[in-house]
């Protein structure tokens, strides 16, 4: 049997108070327990970046982390960048740029590029490829990924 913990969190705005399993990751829990599946899995070993999201400000991969580490914490996911129905800019921006080809590796990169944008709104081309470093695409969107993070930083309107 399974140890559980009464963790409170925020997750994309929301408050929640949710029972976790000790040994559970963010990730089995974003996915399985609250049911936000834009976050992918796909390594589970912290090396793709398809996972991740970003815990109070910075970027994680949640398939490292348990998720009773997020007790206390603000936790924004790929379903948290949209508001009121409308997509972030930097969303737009990655439909705009066509970086999104088969759509995987896109919730990642796109919670990285959020990370980034926060802390730097106005990166150089090699800012954004060293803070979207930790992604993989396996379709090699690289230069459409890139392109679409400058457009955001830029406010390139639709």
């Amino acid at each position: 049997m399974n140890e559980t913990l009464t963790i409170r969190t925020t997750i994309n705005g929301r408050k929640r108070t949710i029972d976790v399993a000790v040994n559970h990751t963010l990730l089995d829990v974003l996915r399985d327990d609250i049911d936000l599946t834009g976050t992918k899995e796909c390594c589970v070993v912290g090396e793709c970046g398809a996972c991740t999201v970003i815990v109070d400000g910075r970027p994680m991969n949640s398939c490292l982390m348990l998720a009773v580490e997020i007790d206390g914490k603000e936790v924004t996911t790929v379903e948290g960048l949209e508001l009121d129905g409308e997509l972030s800019a930097l969303q737009a921006a990655f439909l705009d740029e066509s970086a999104a080809q088969c759509g995987f590796c896109i919730p990642g990169q796109l919670m990285s590029a959020t990370a980034l944008l926060a802390e730097n709104p106005d990166p150089s081309v090699e800012e954004v490829q060293e803070g979207l470093a930790g992604n993989l695409c396996r379709c090699a969107g690289y230069e459409q990924i890139t392109k679409a993070v400058l457009a955001a930083a830029k406010g390139v309107p639709r």
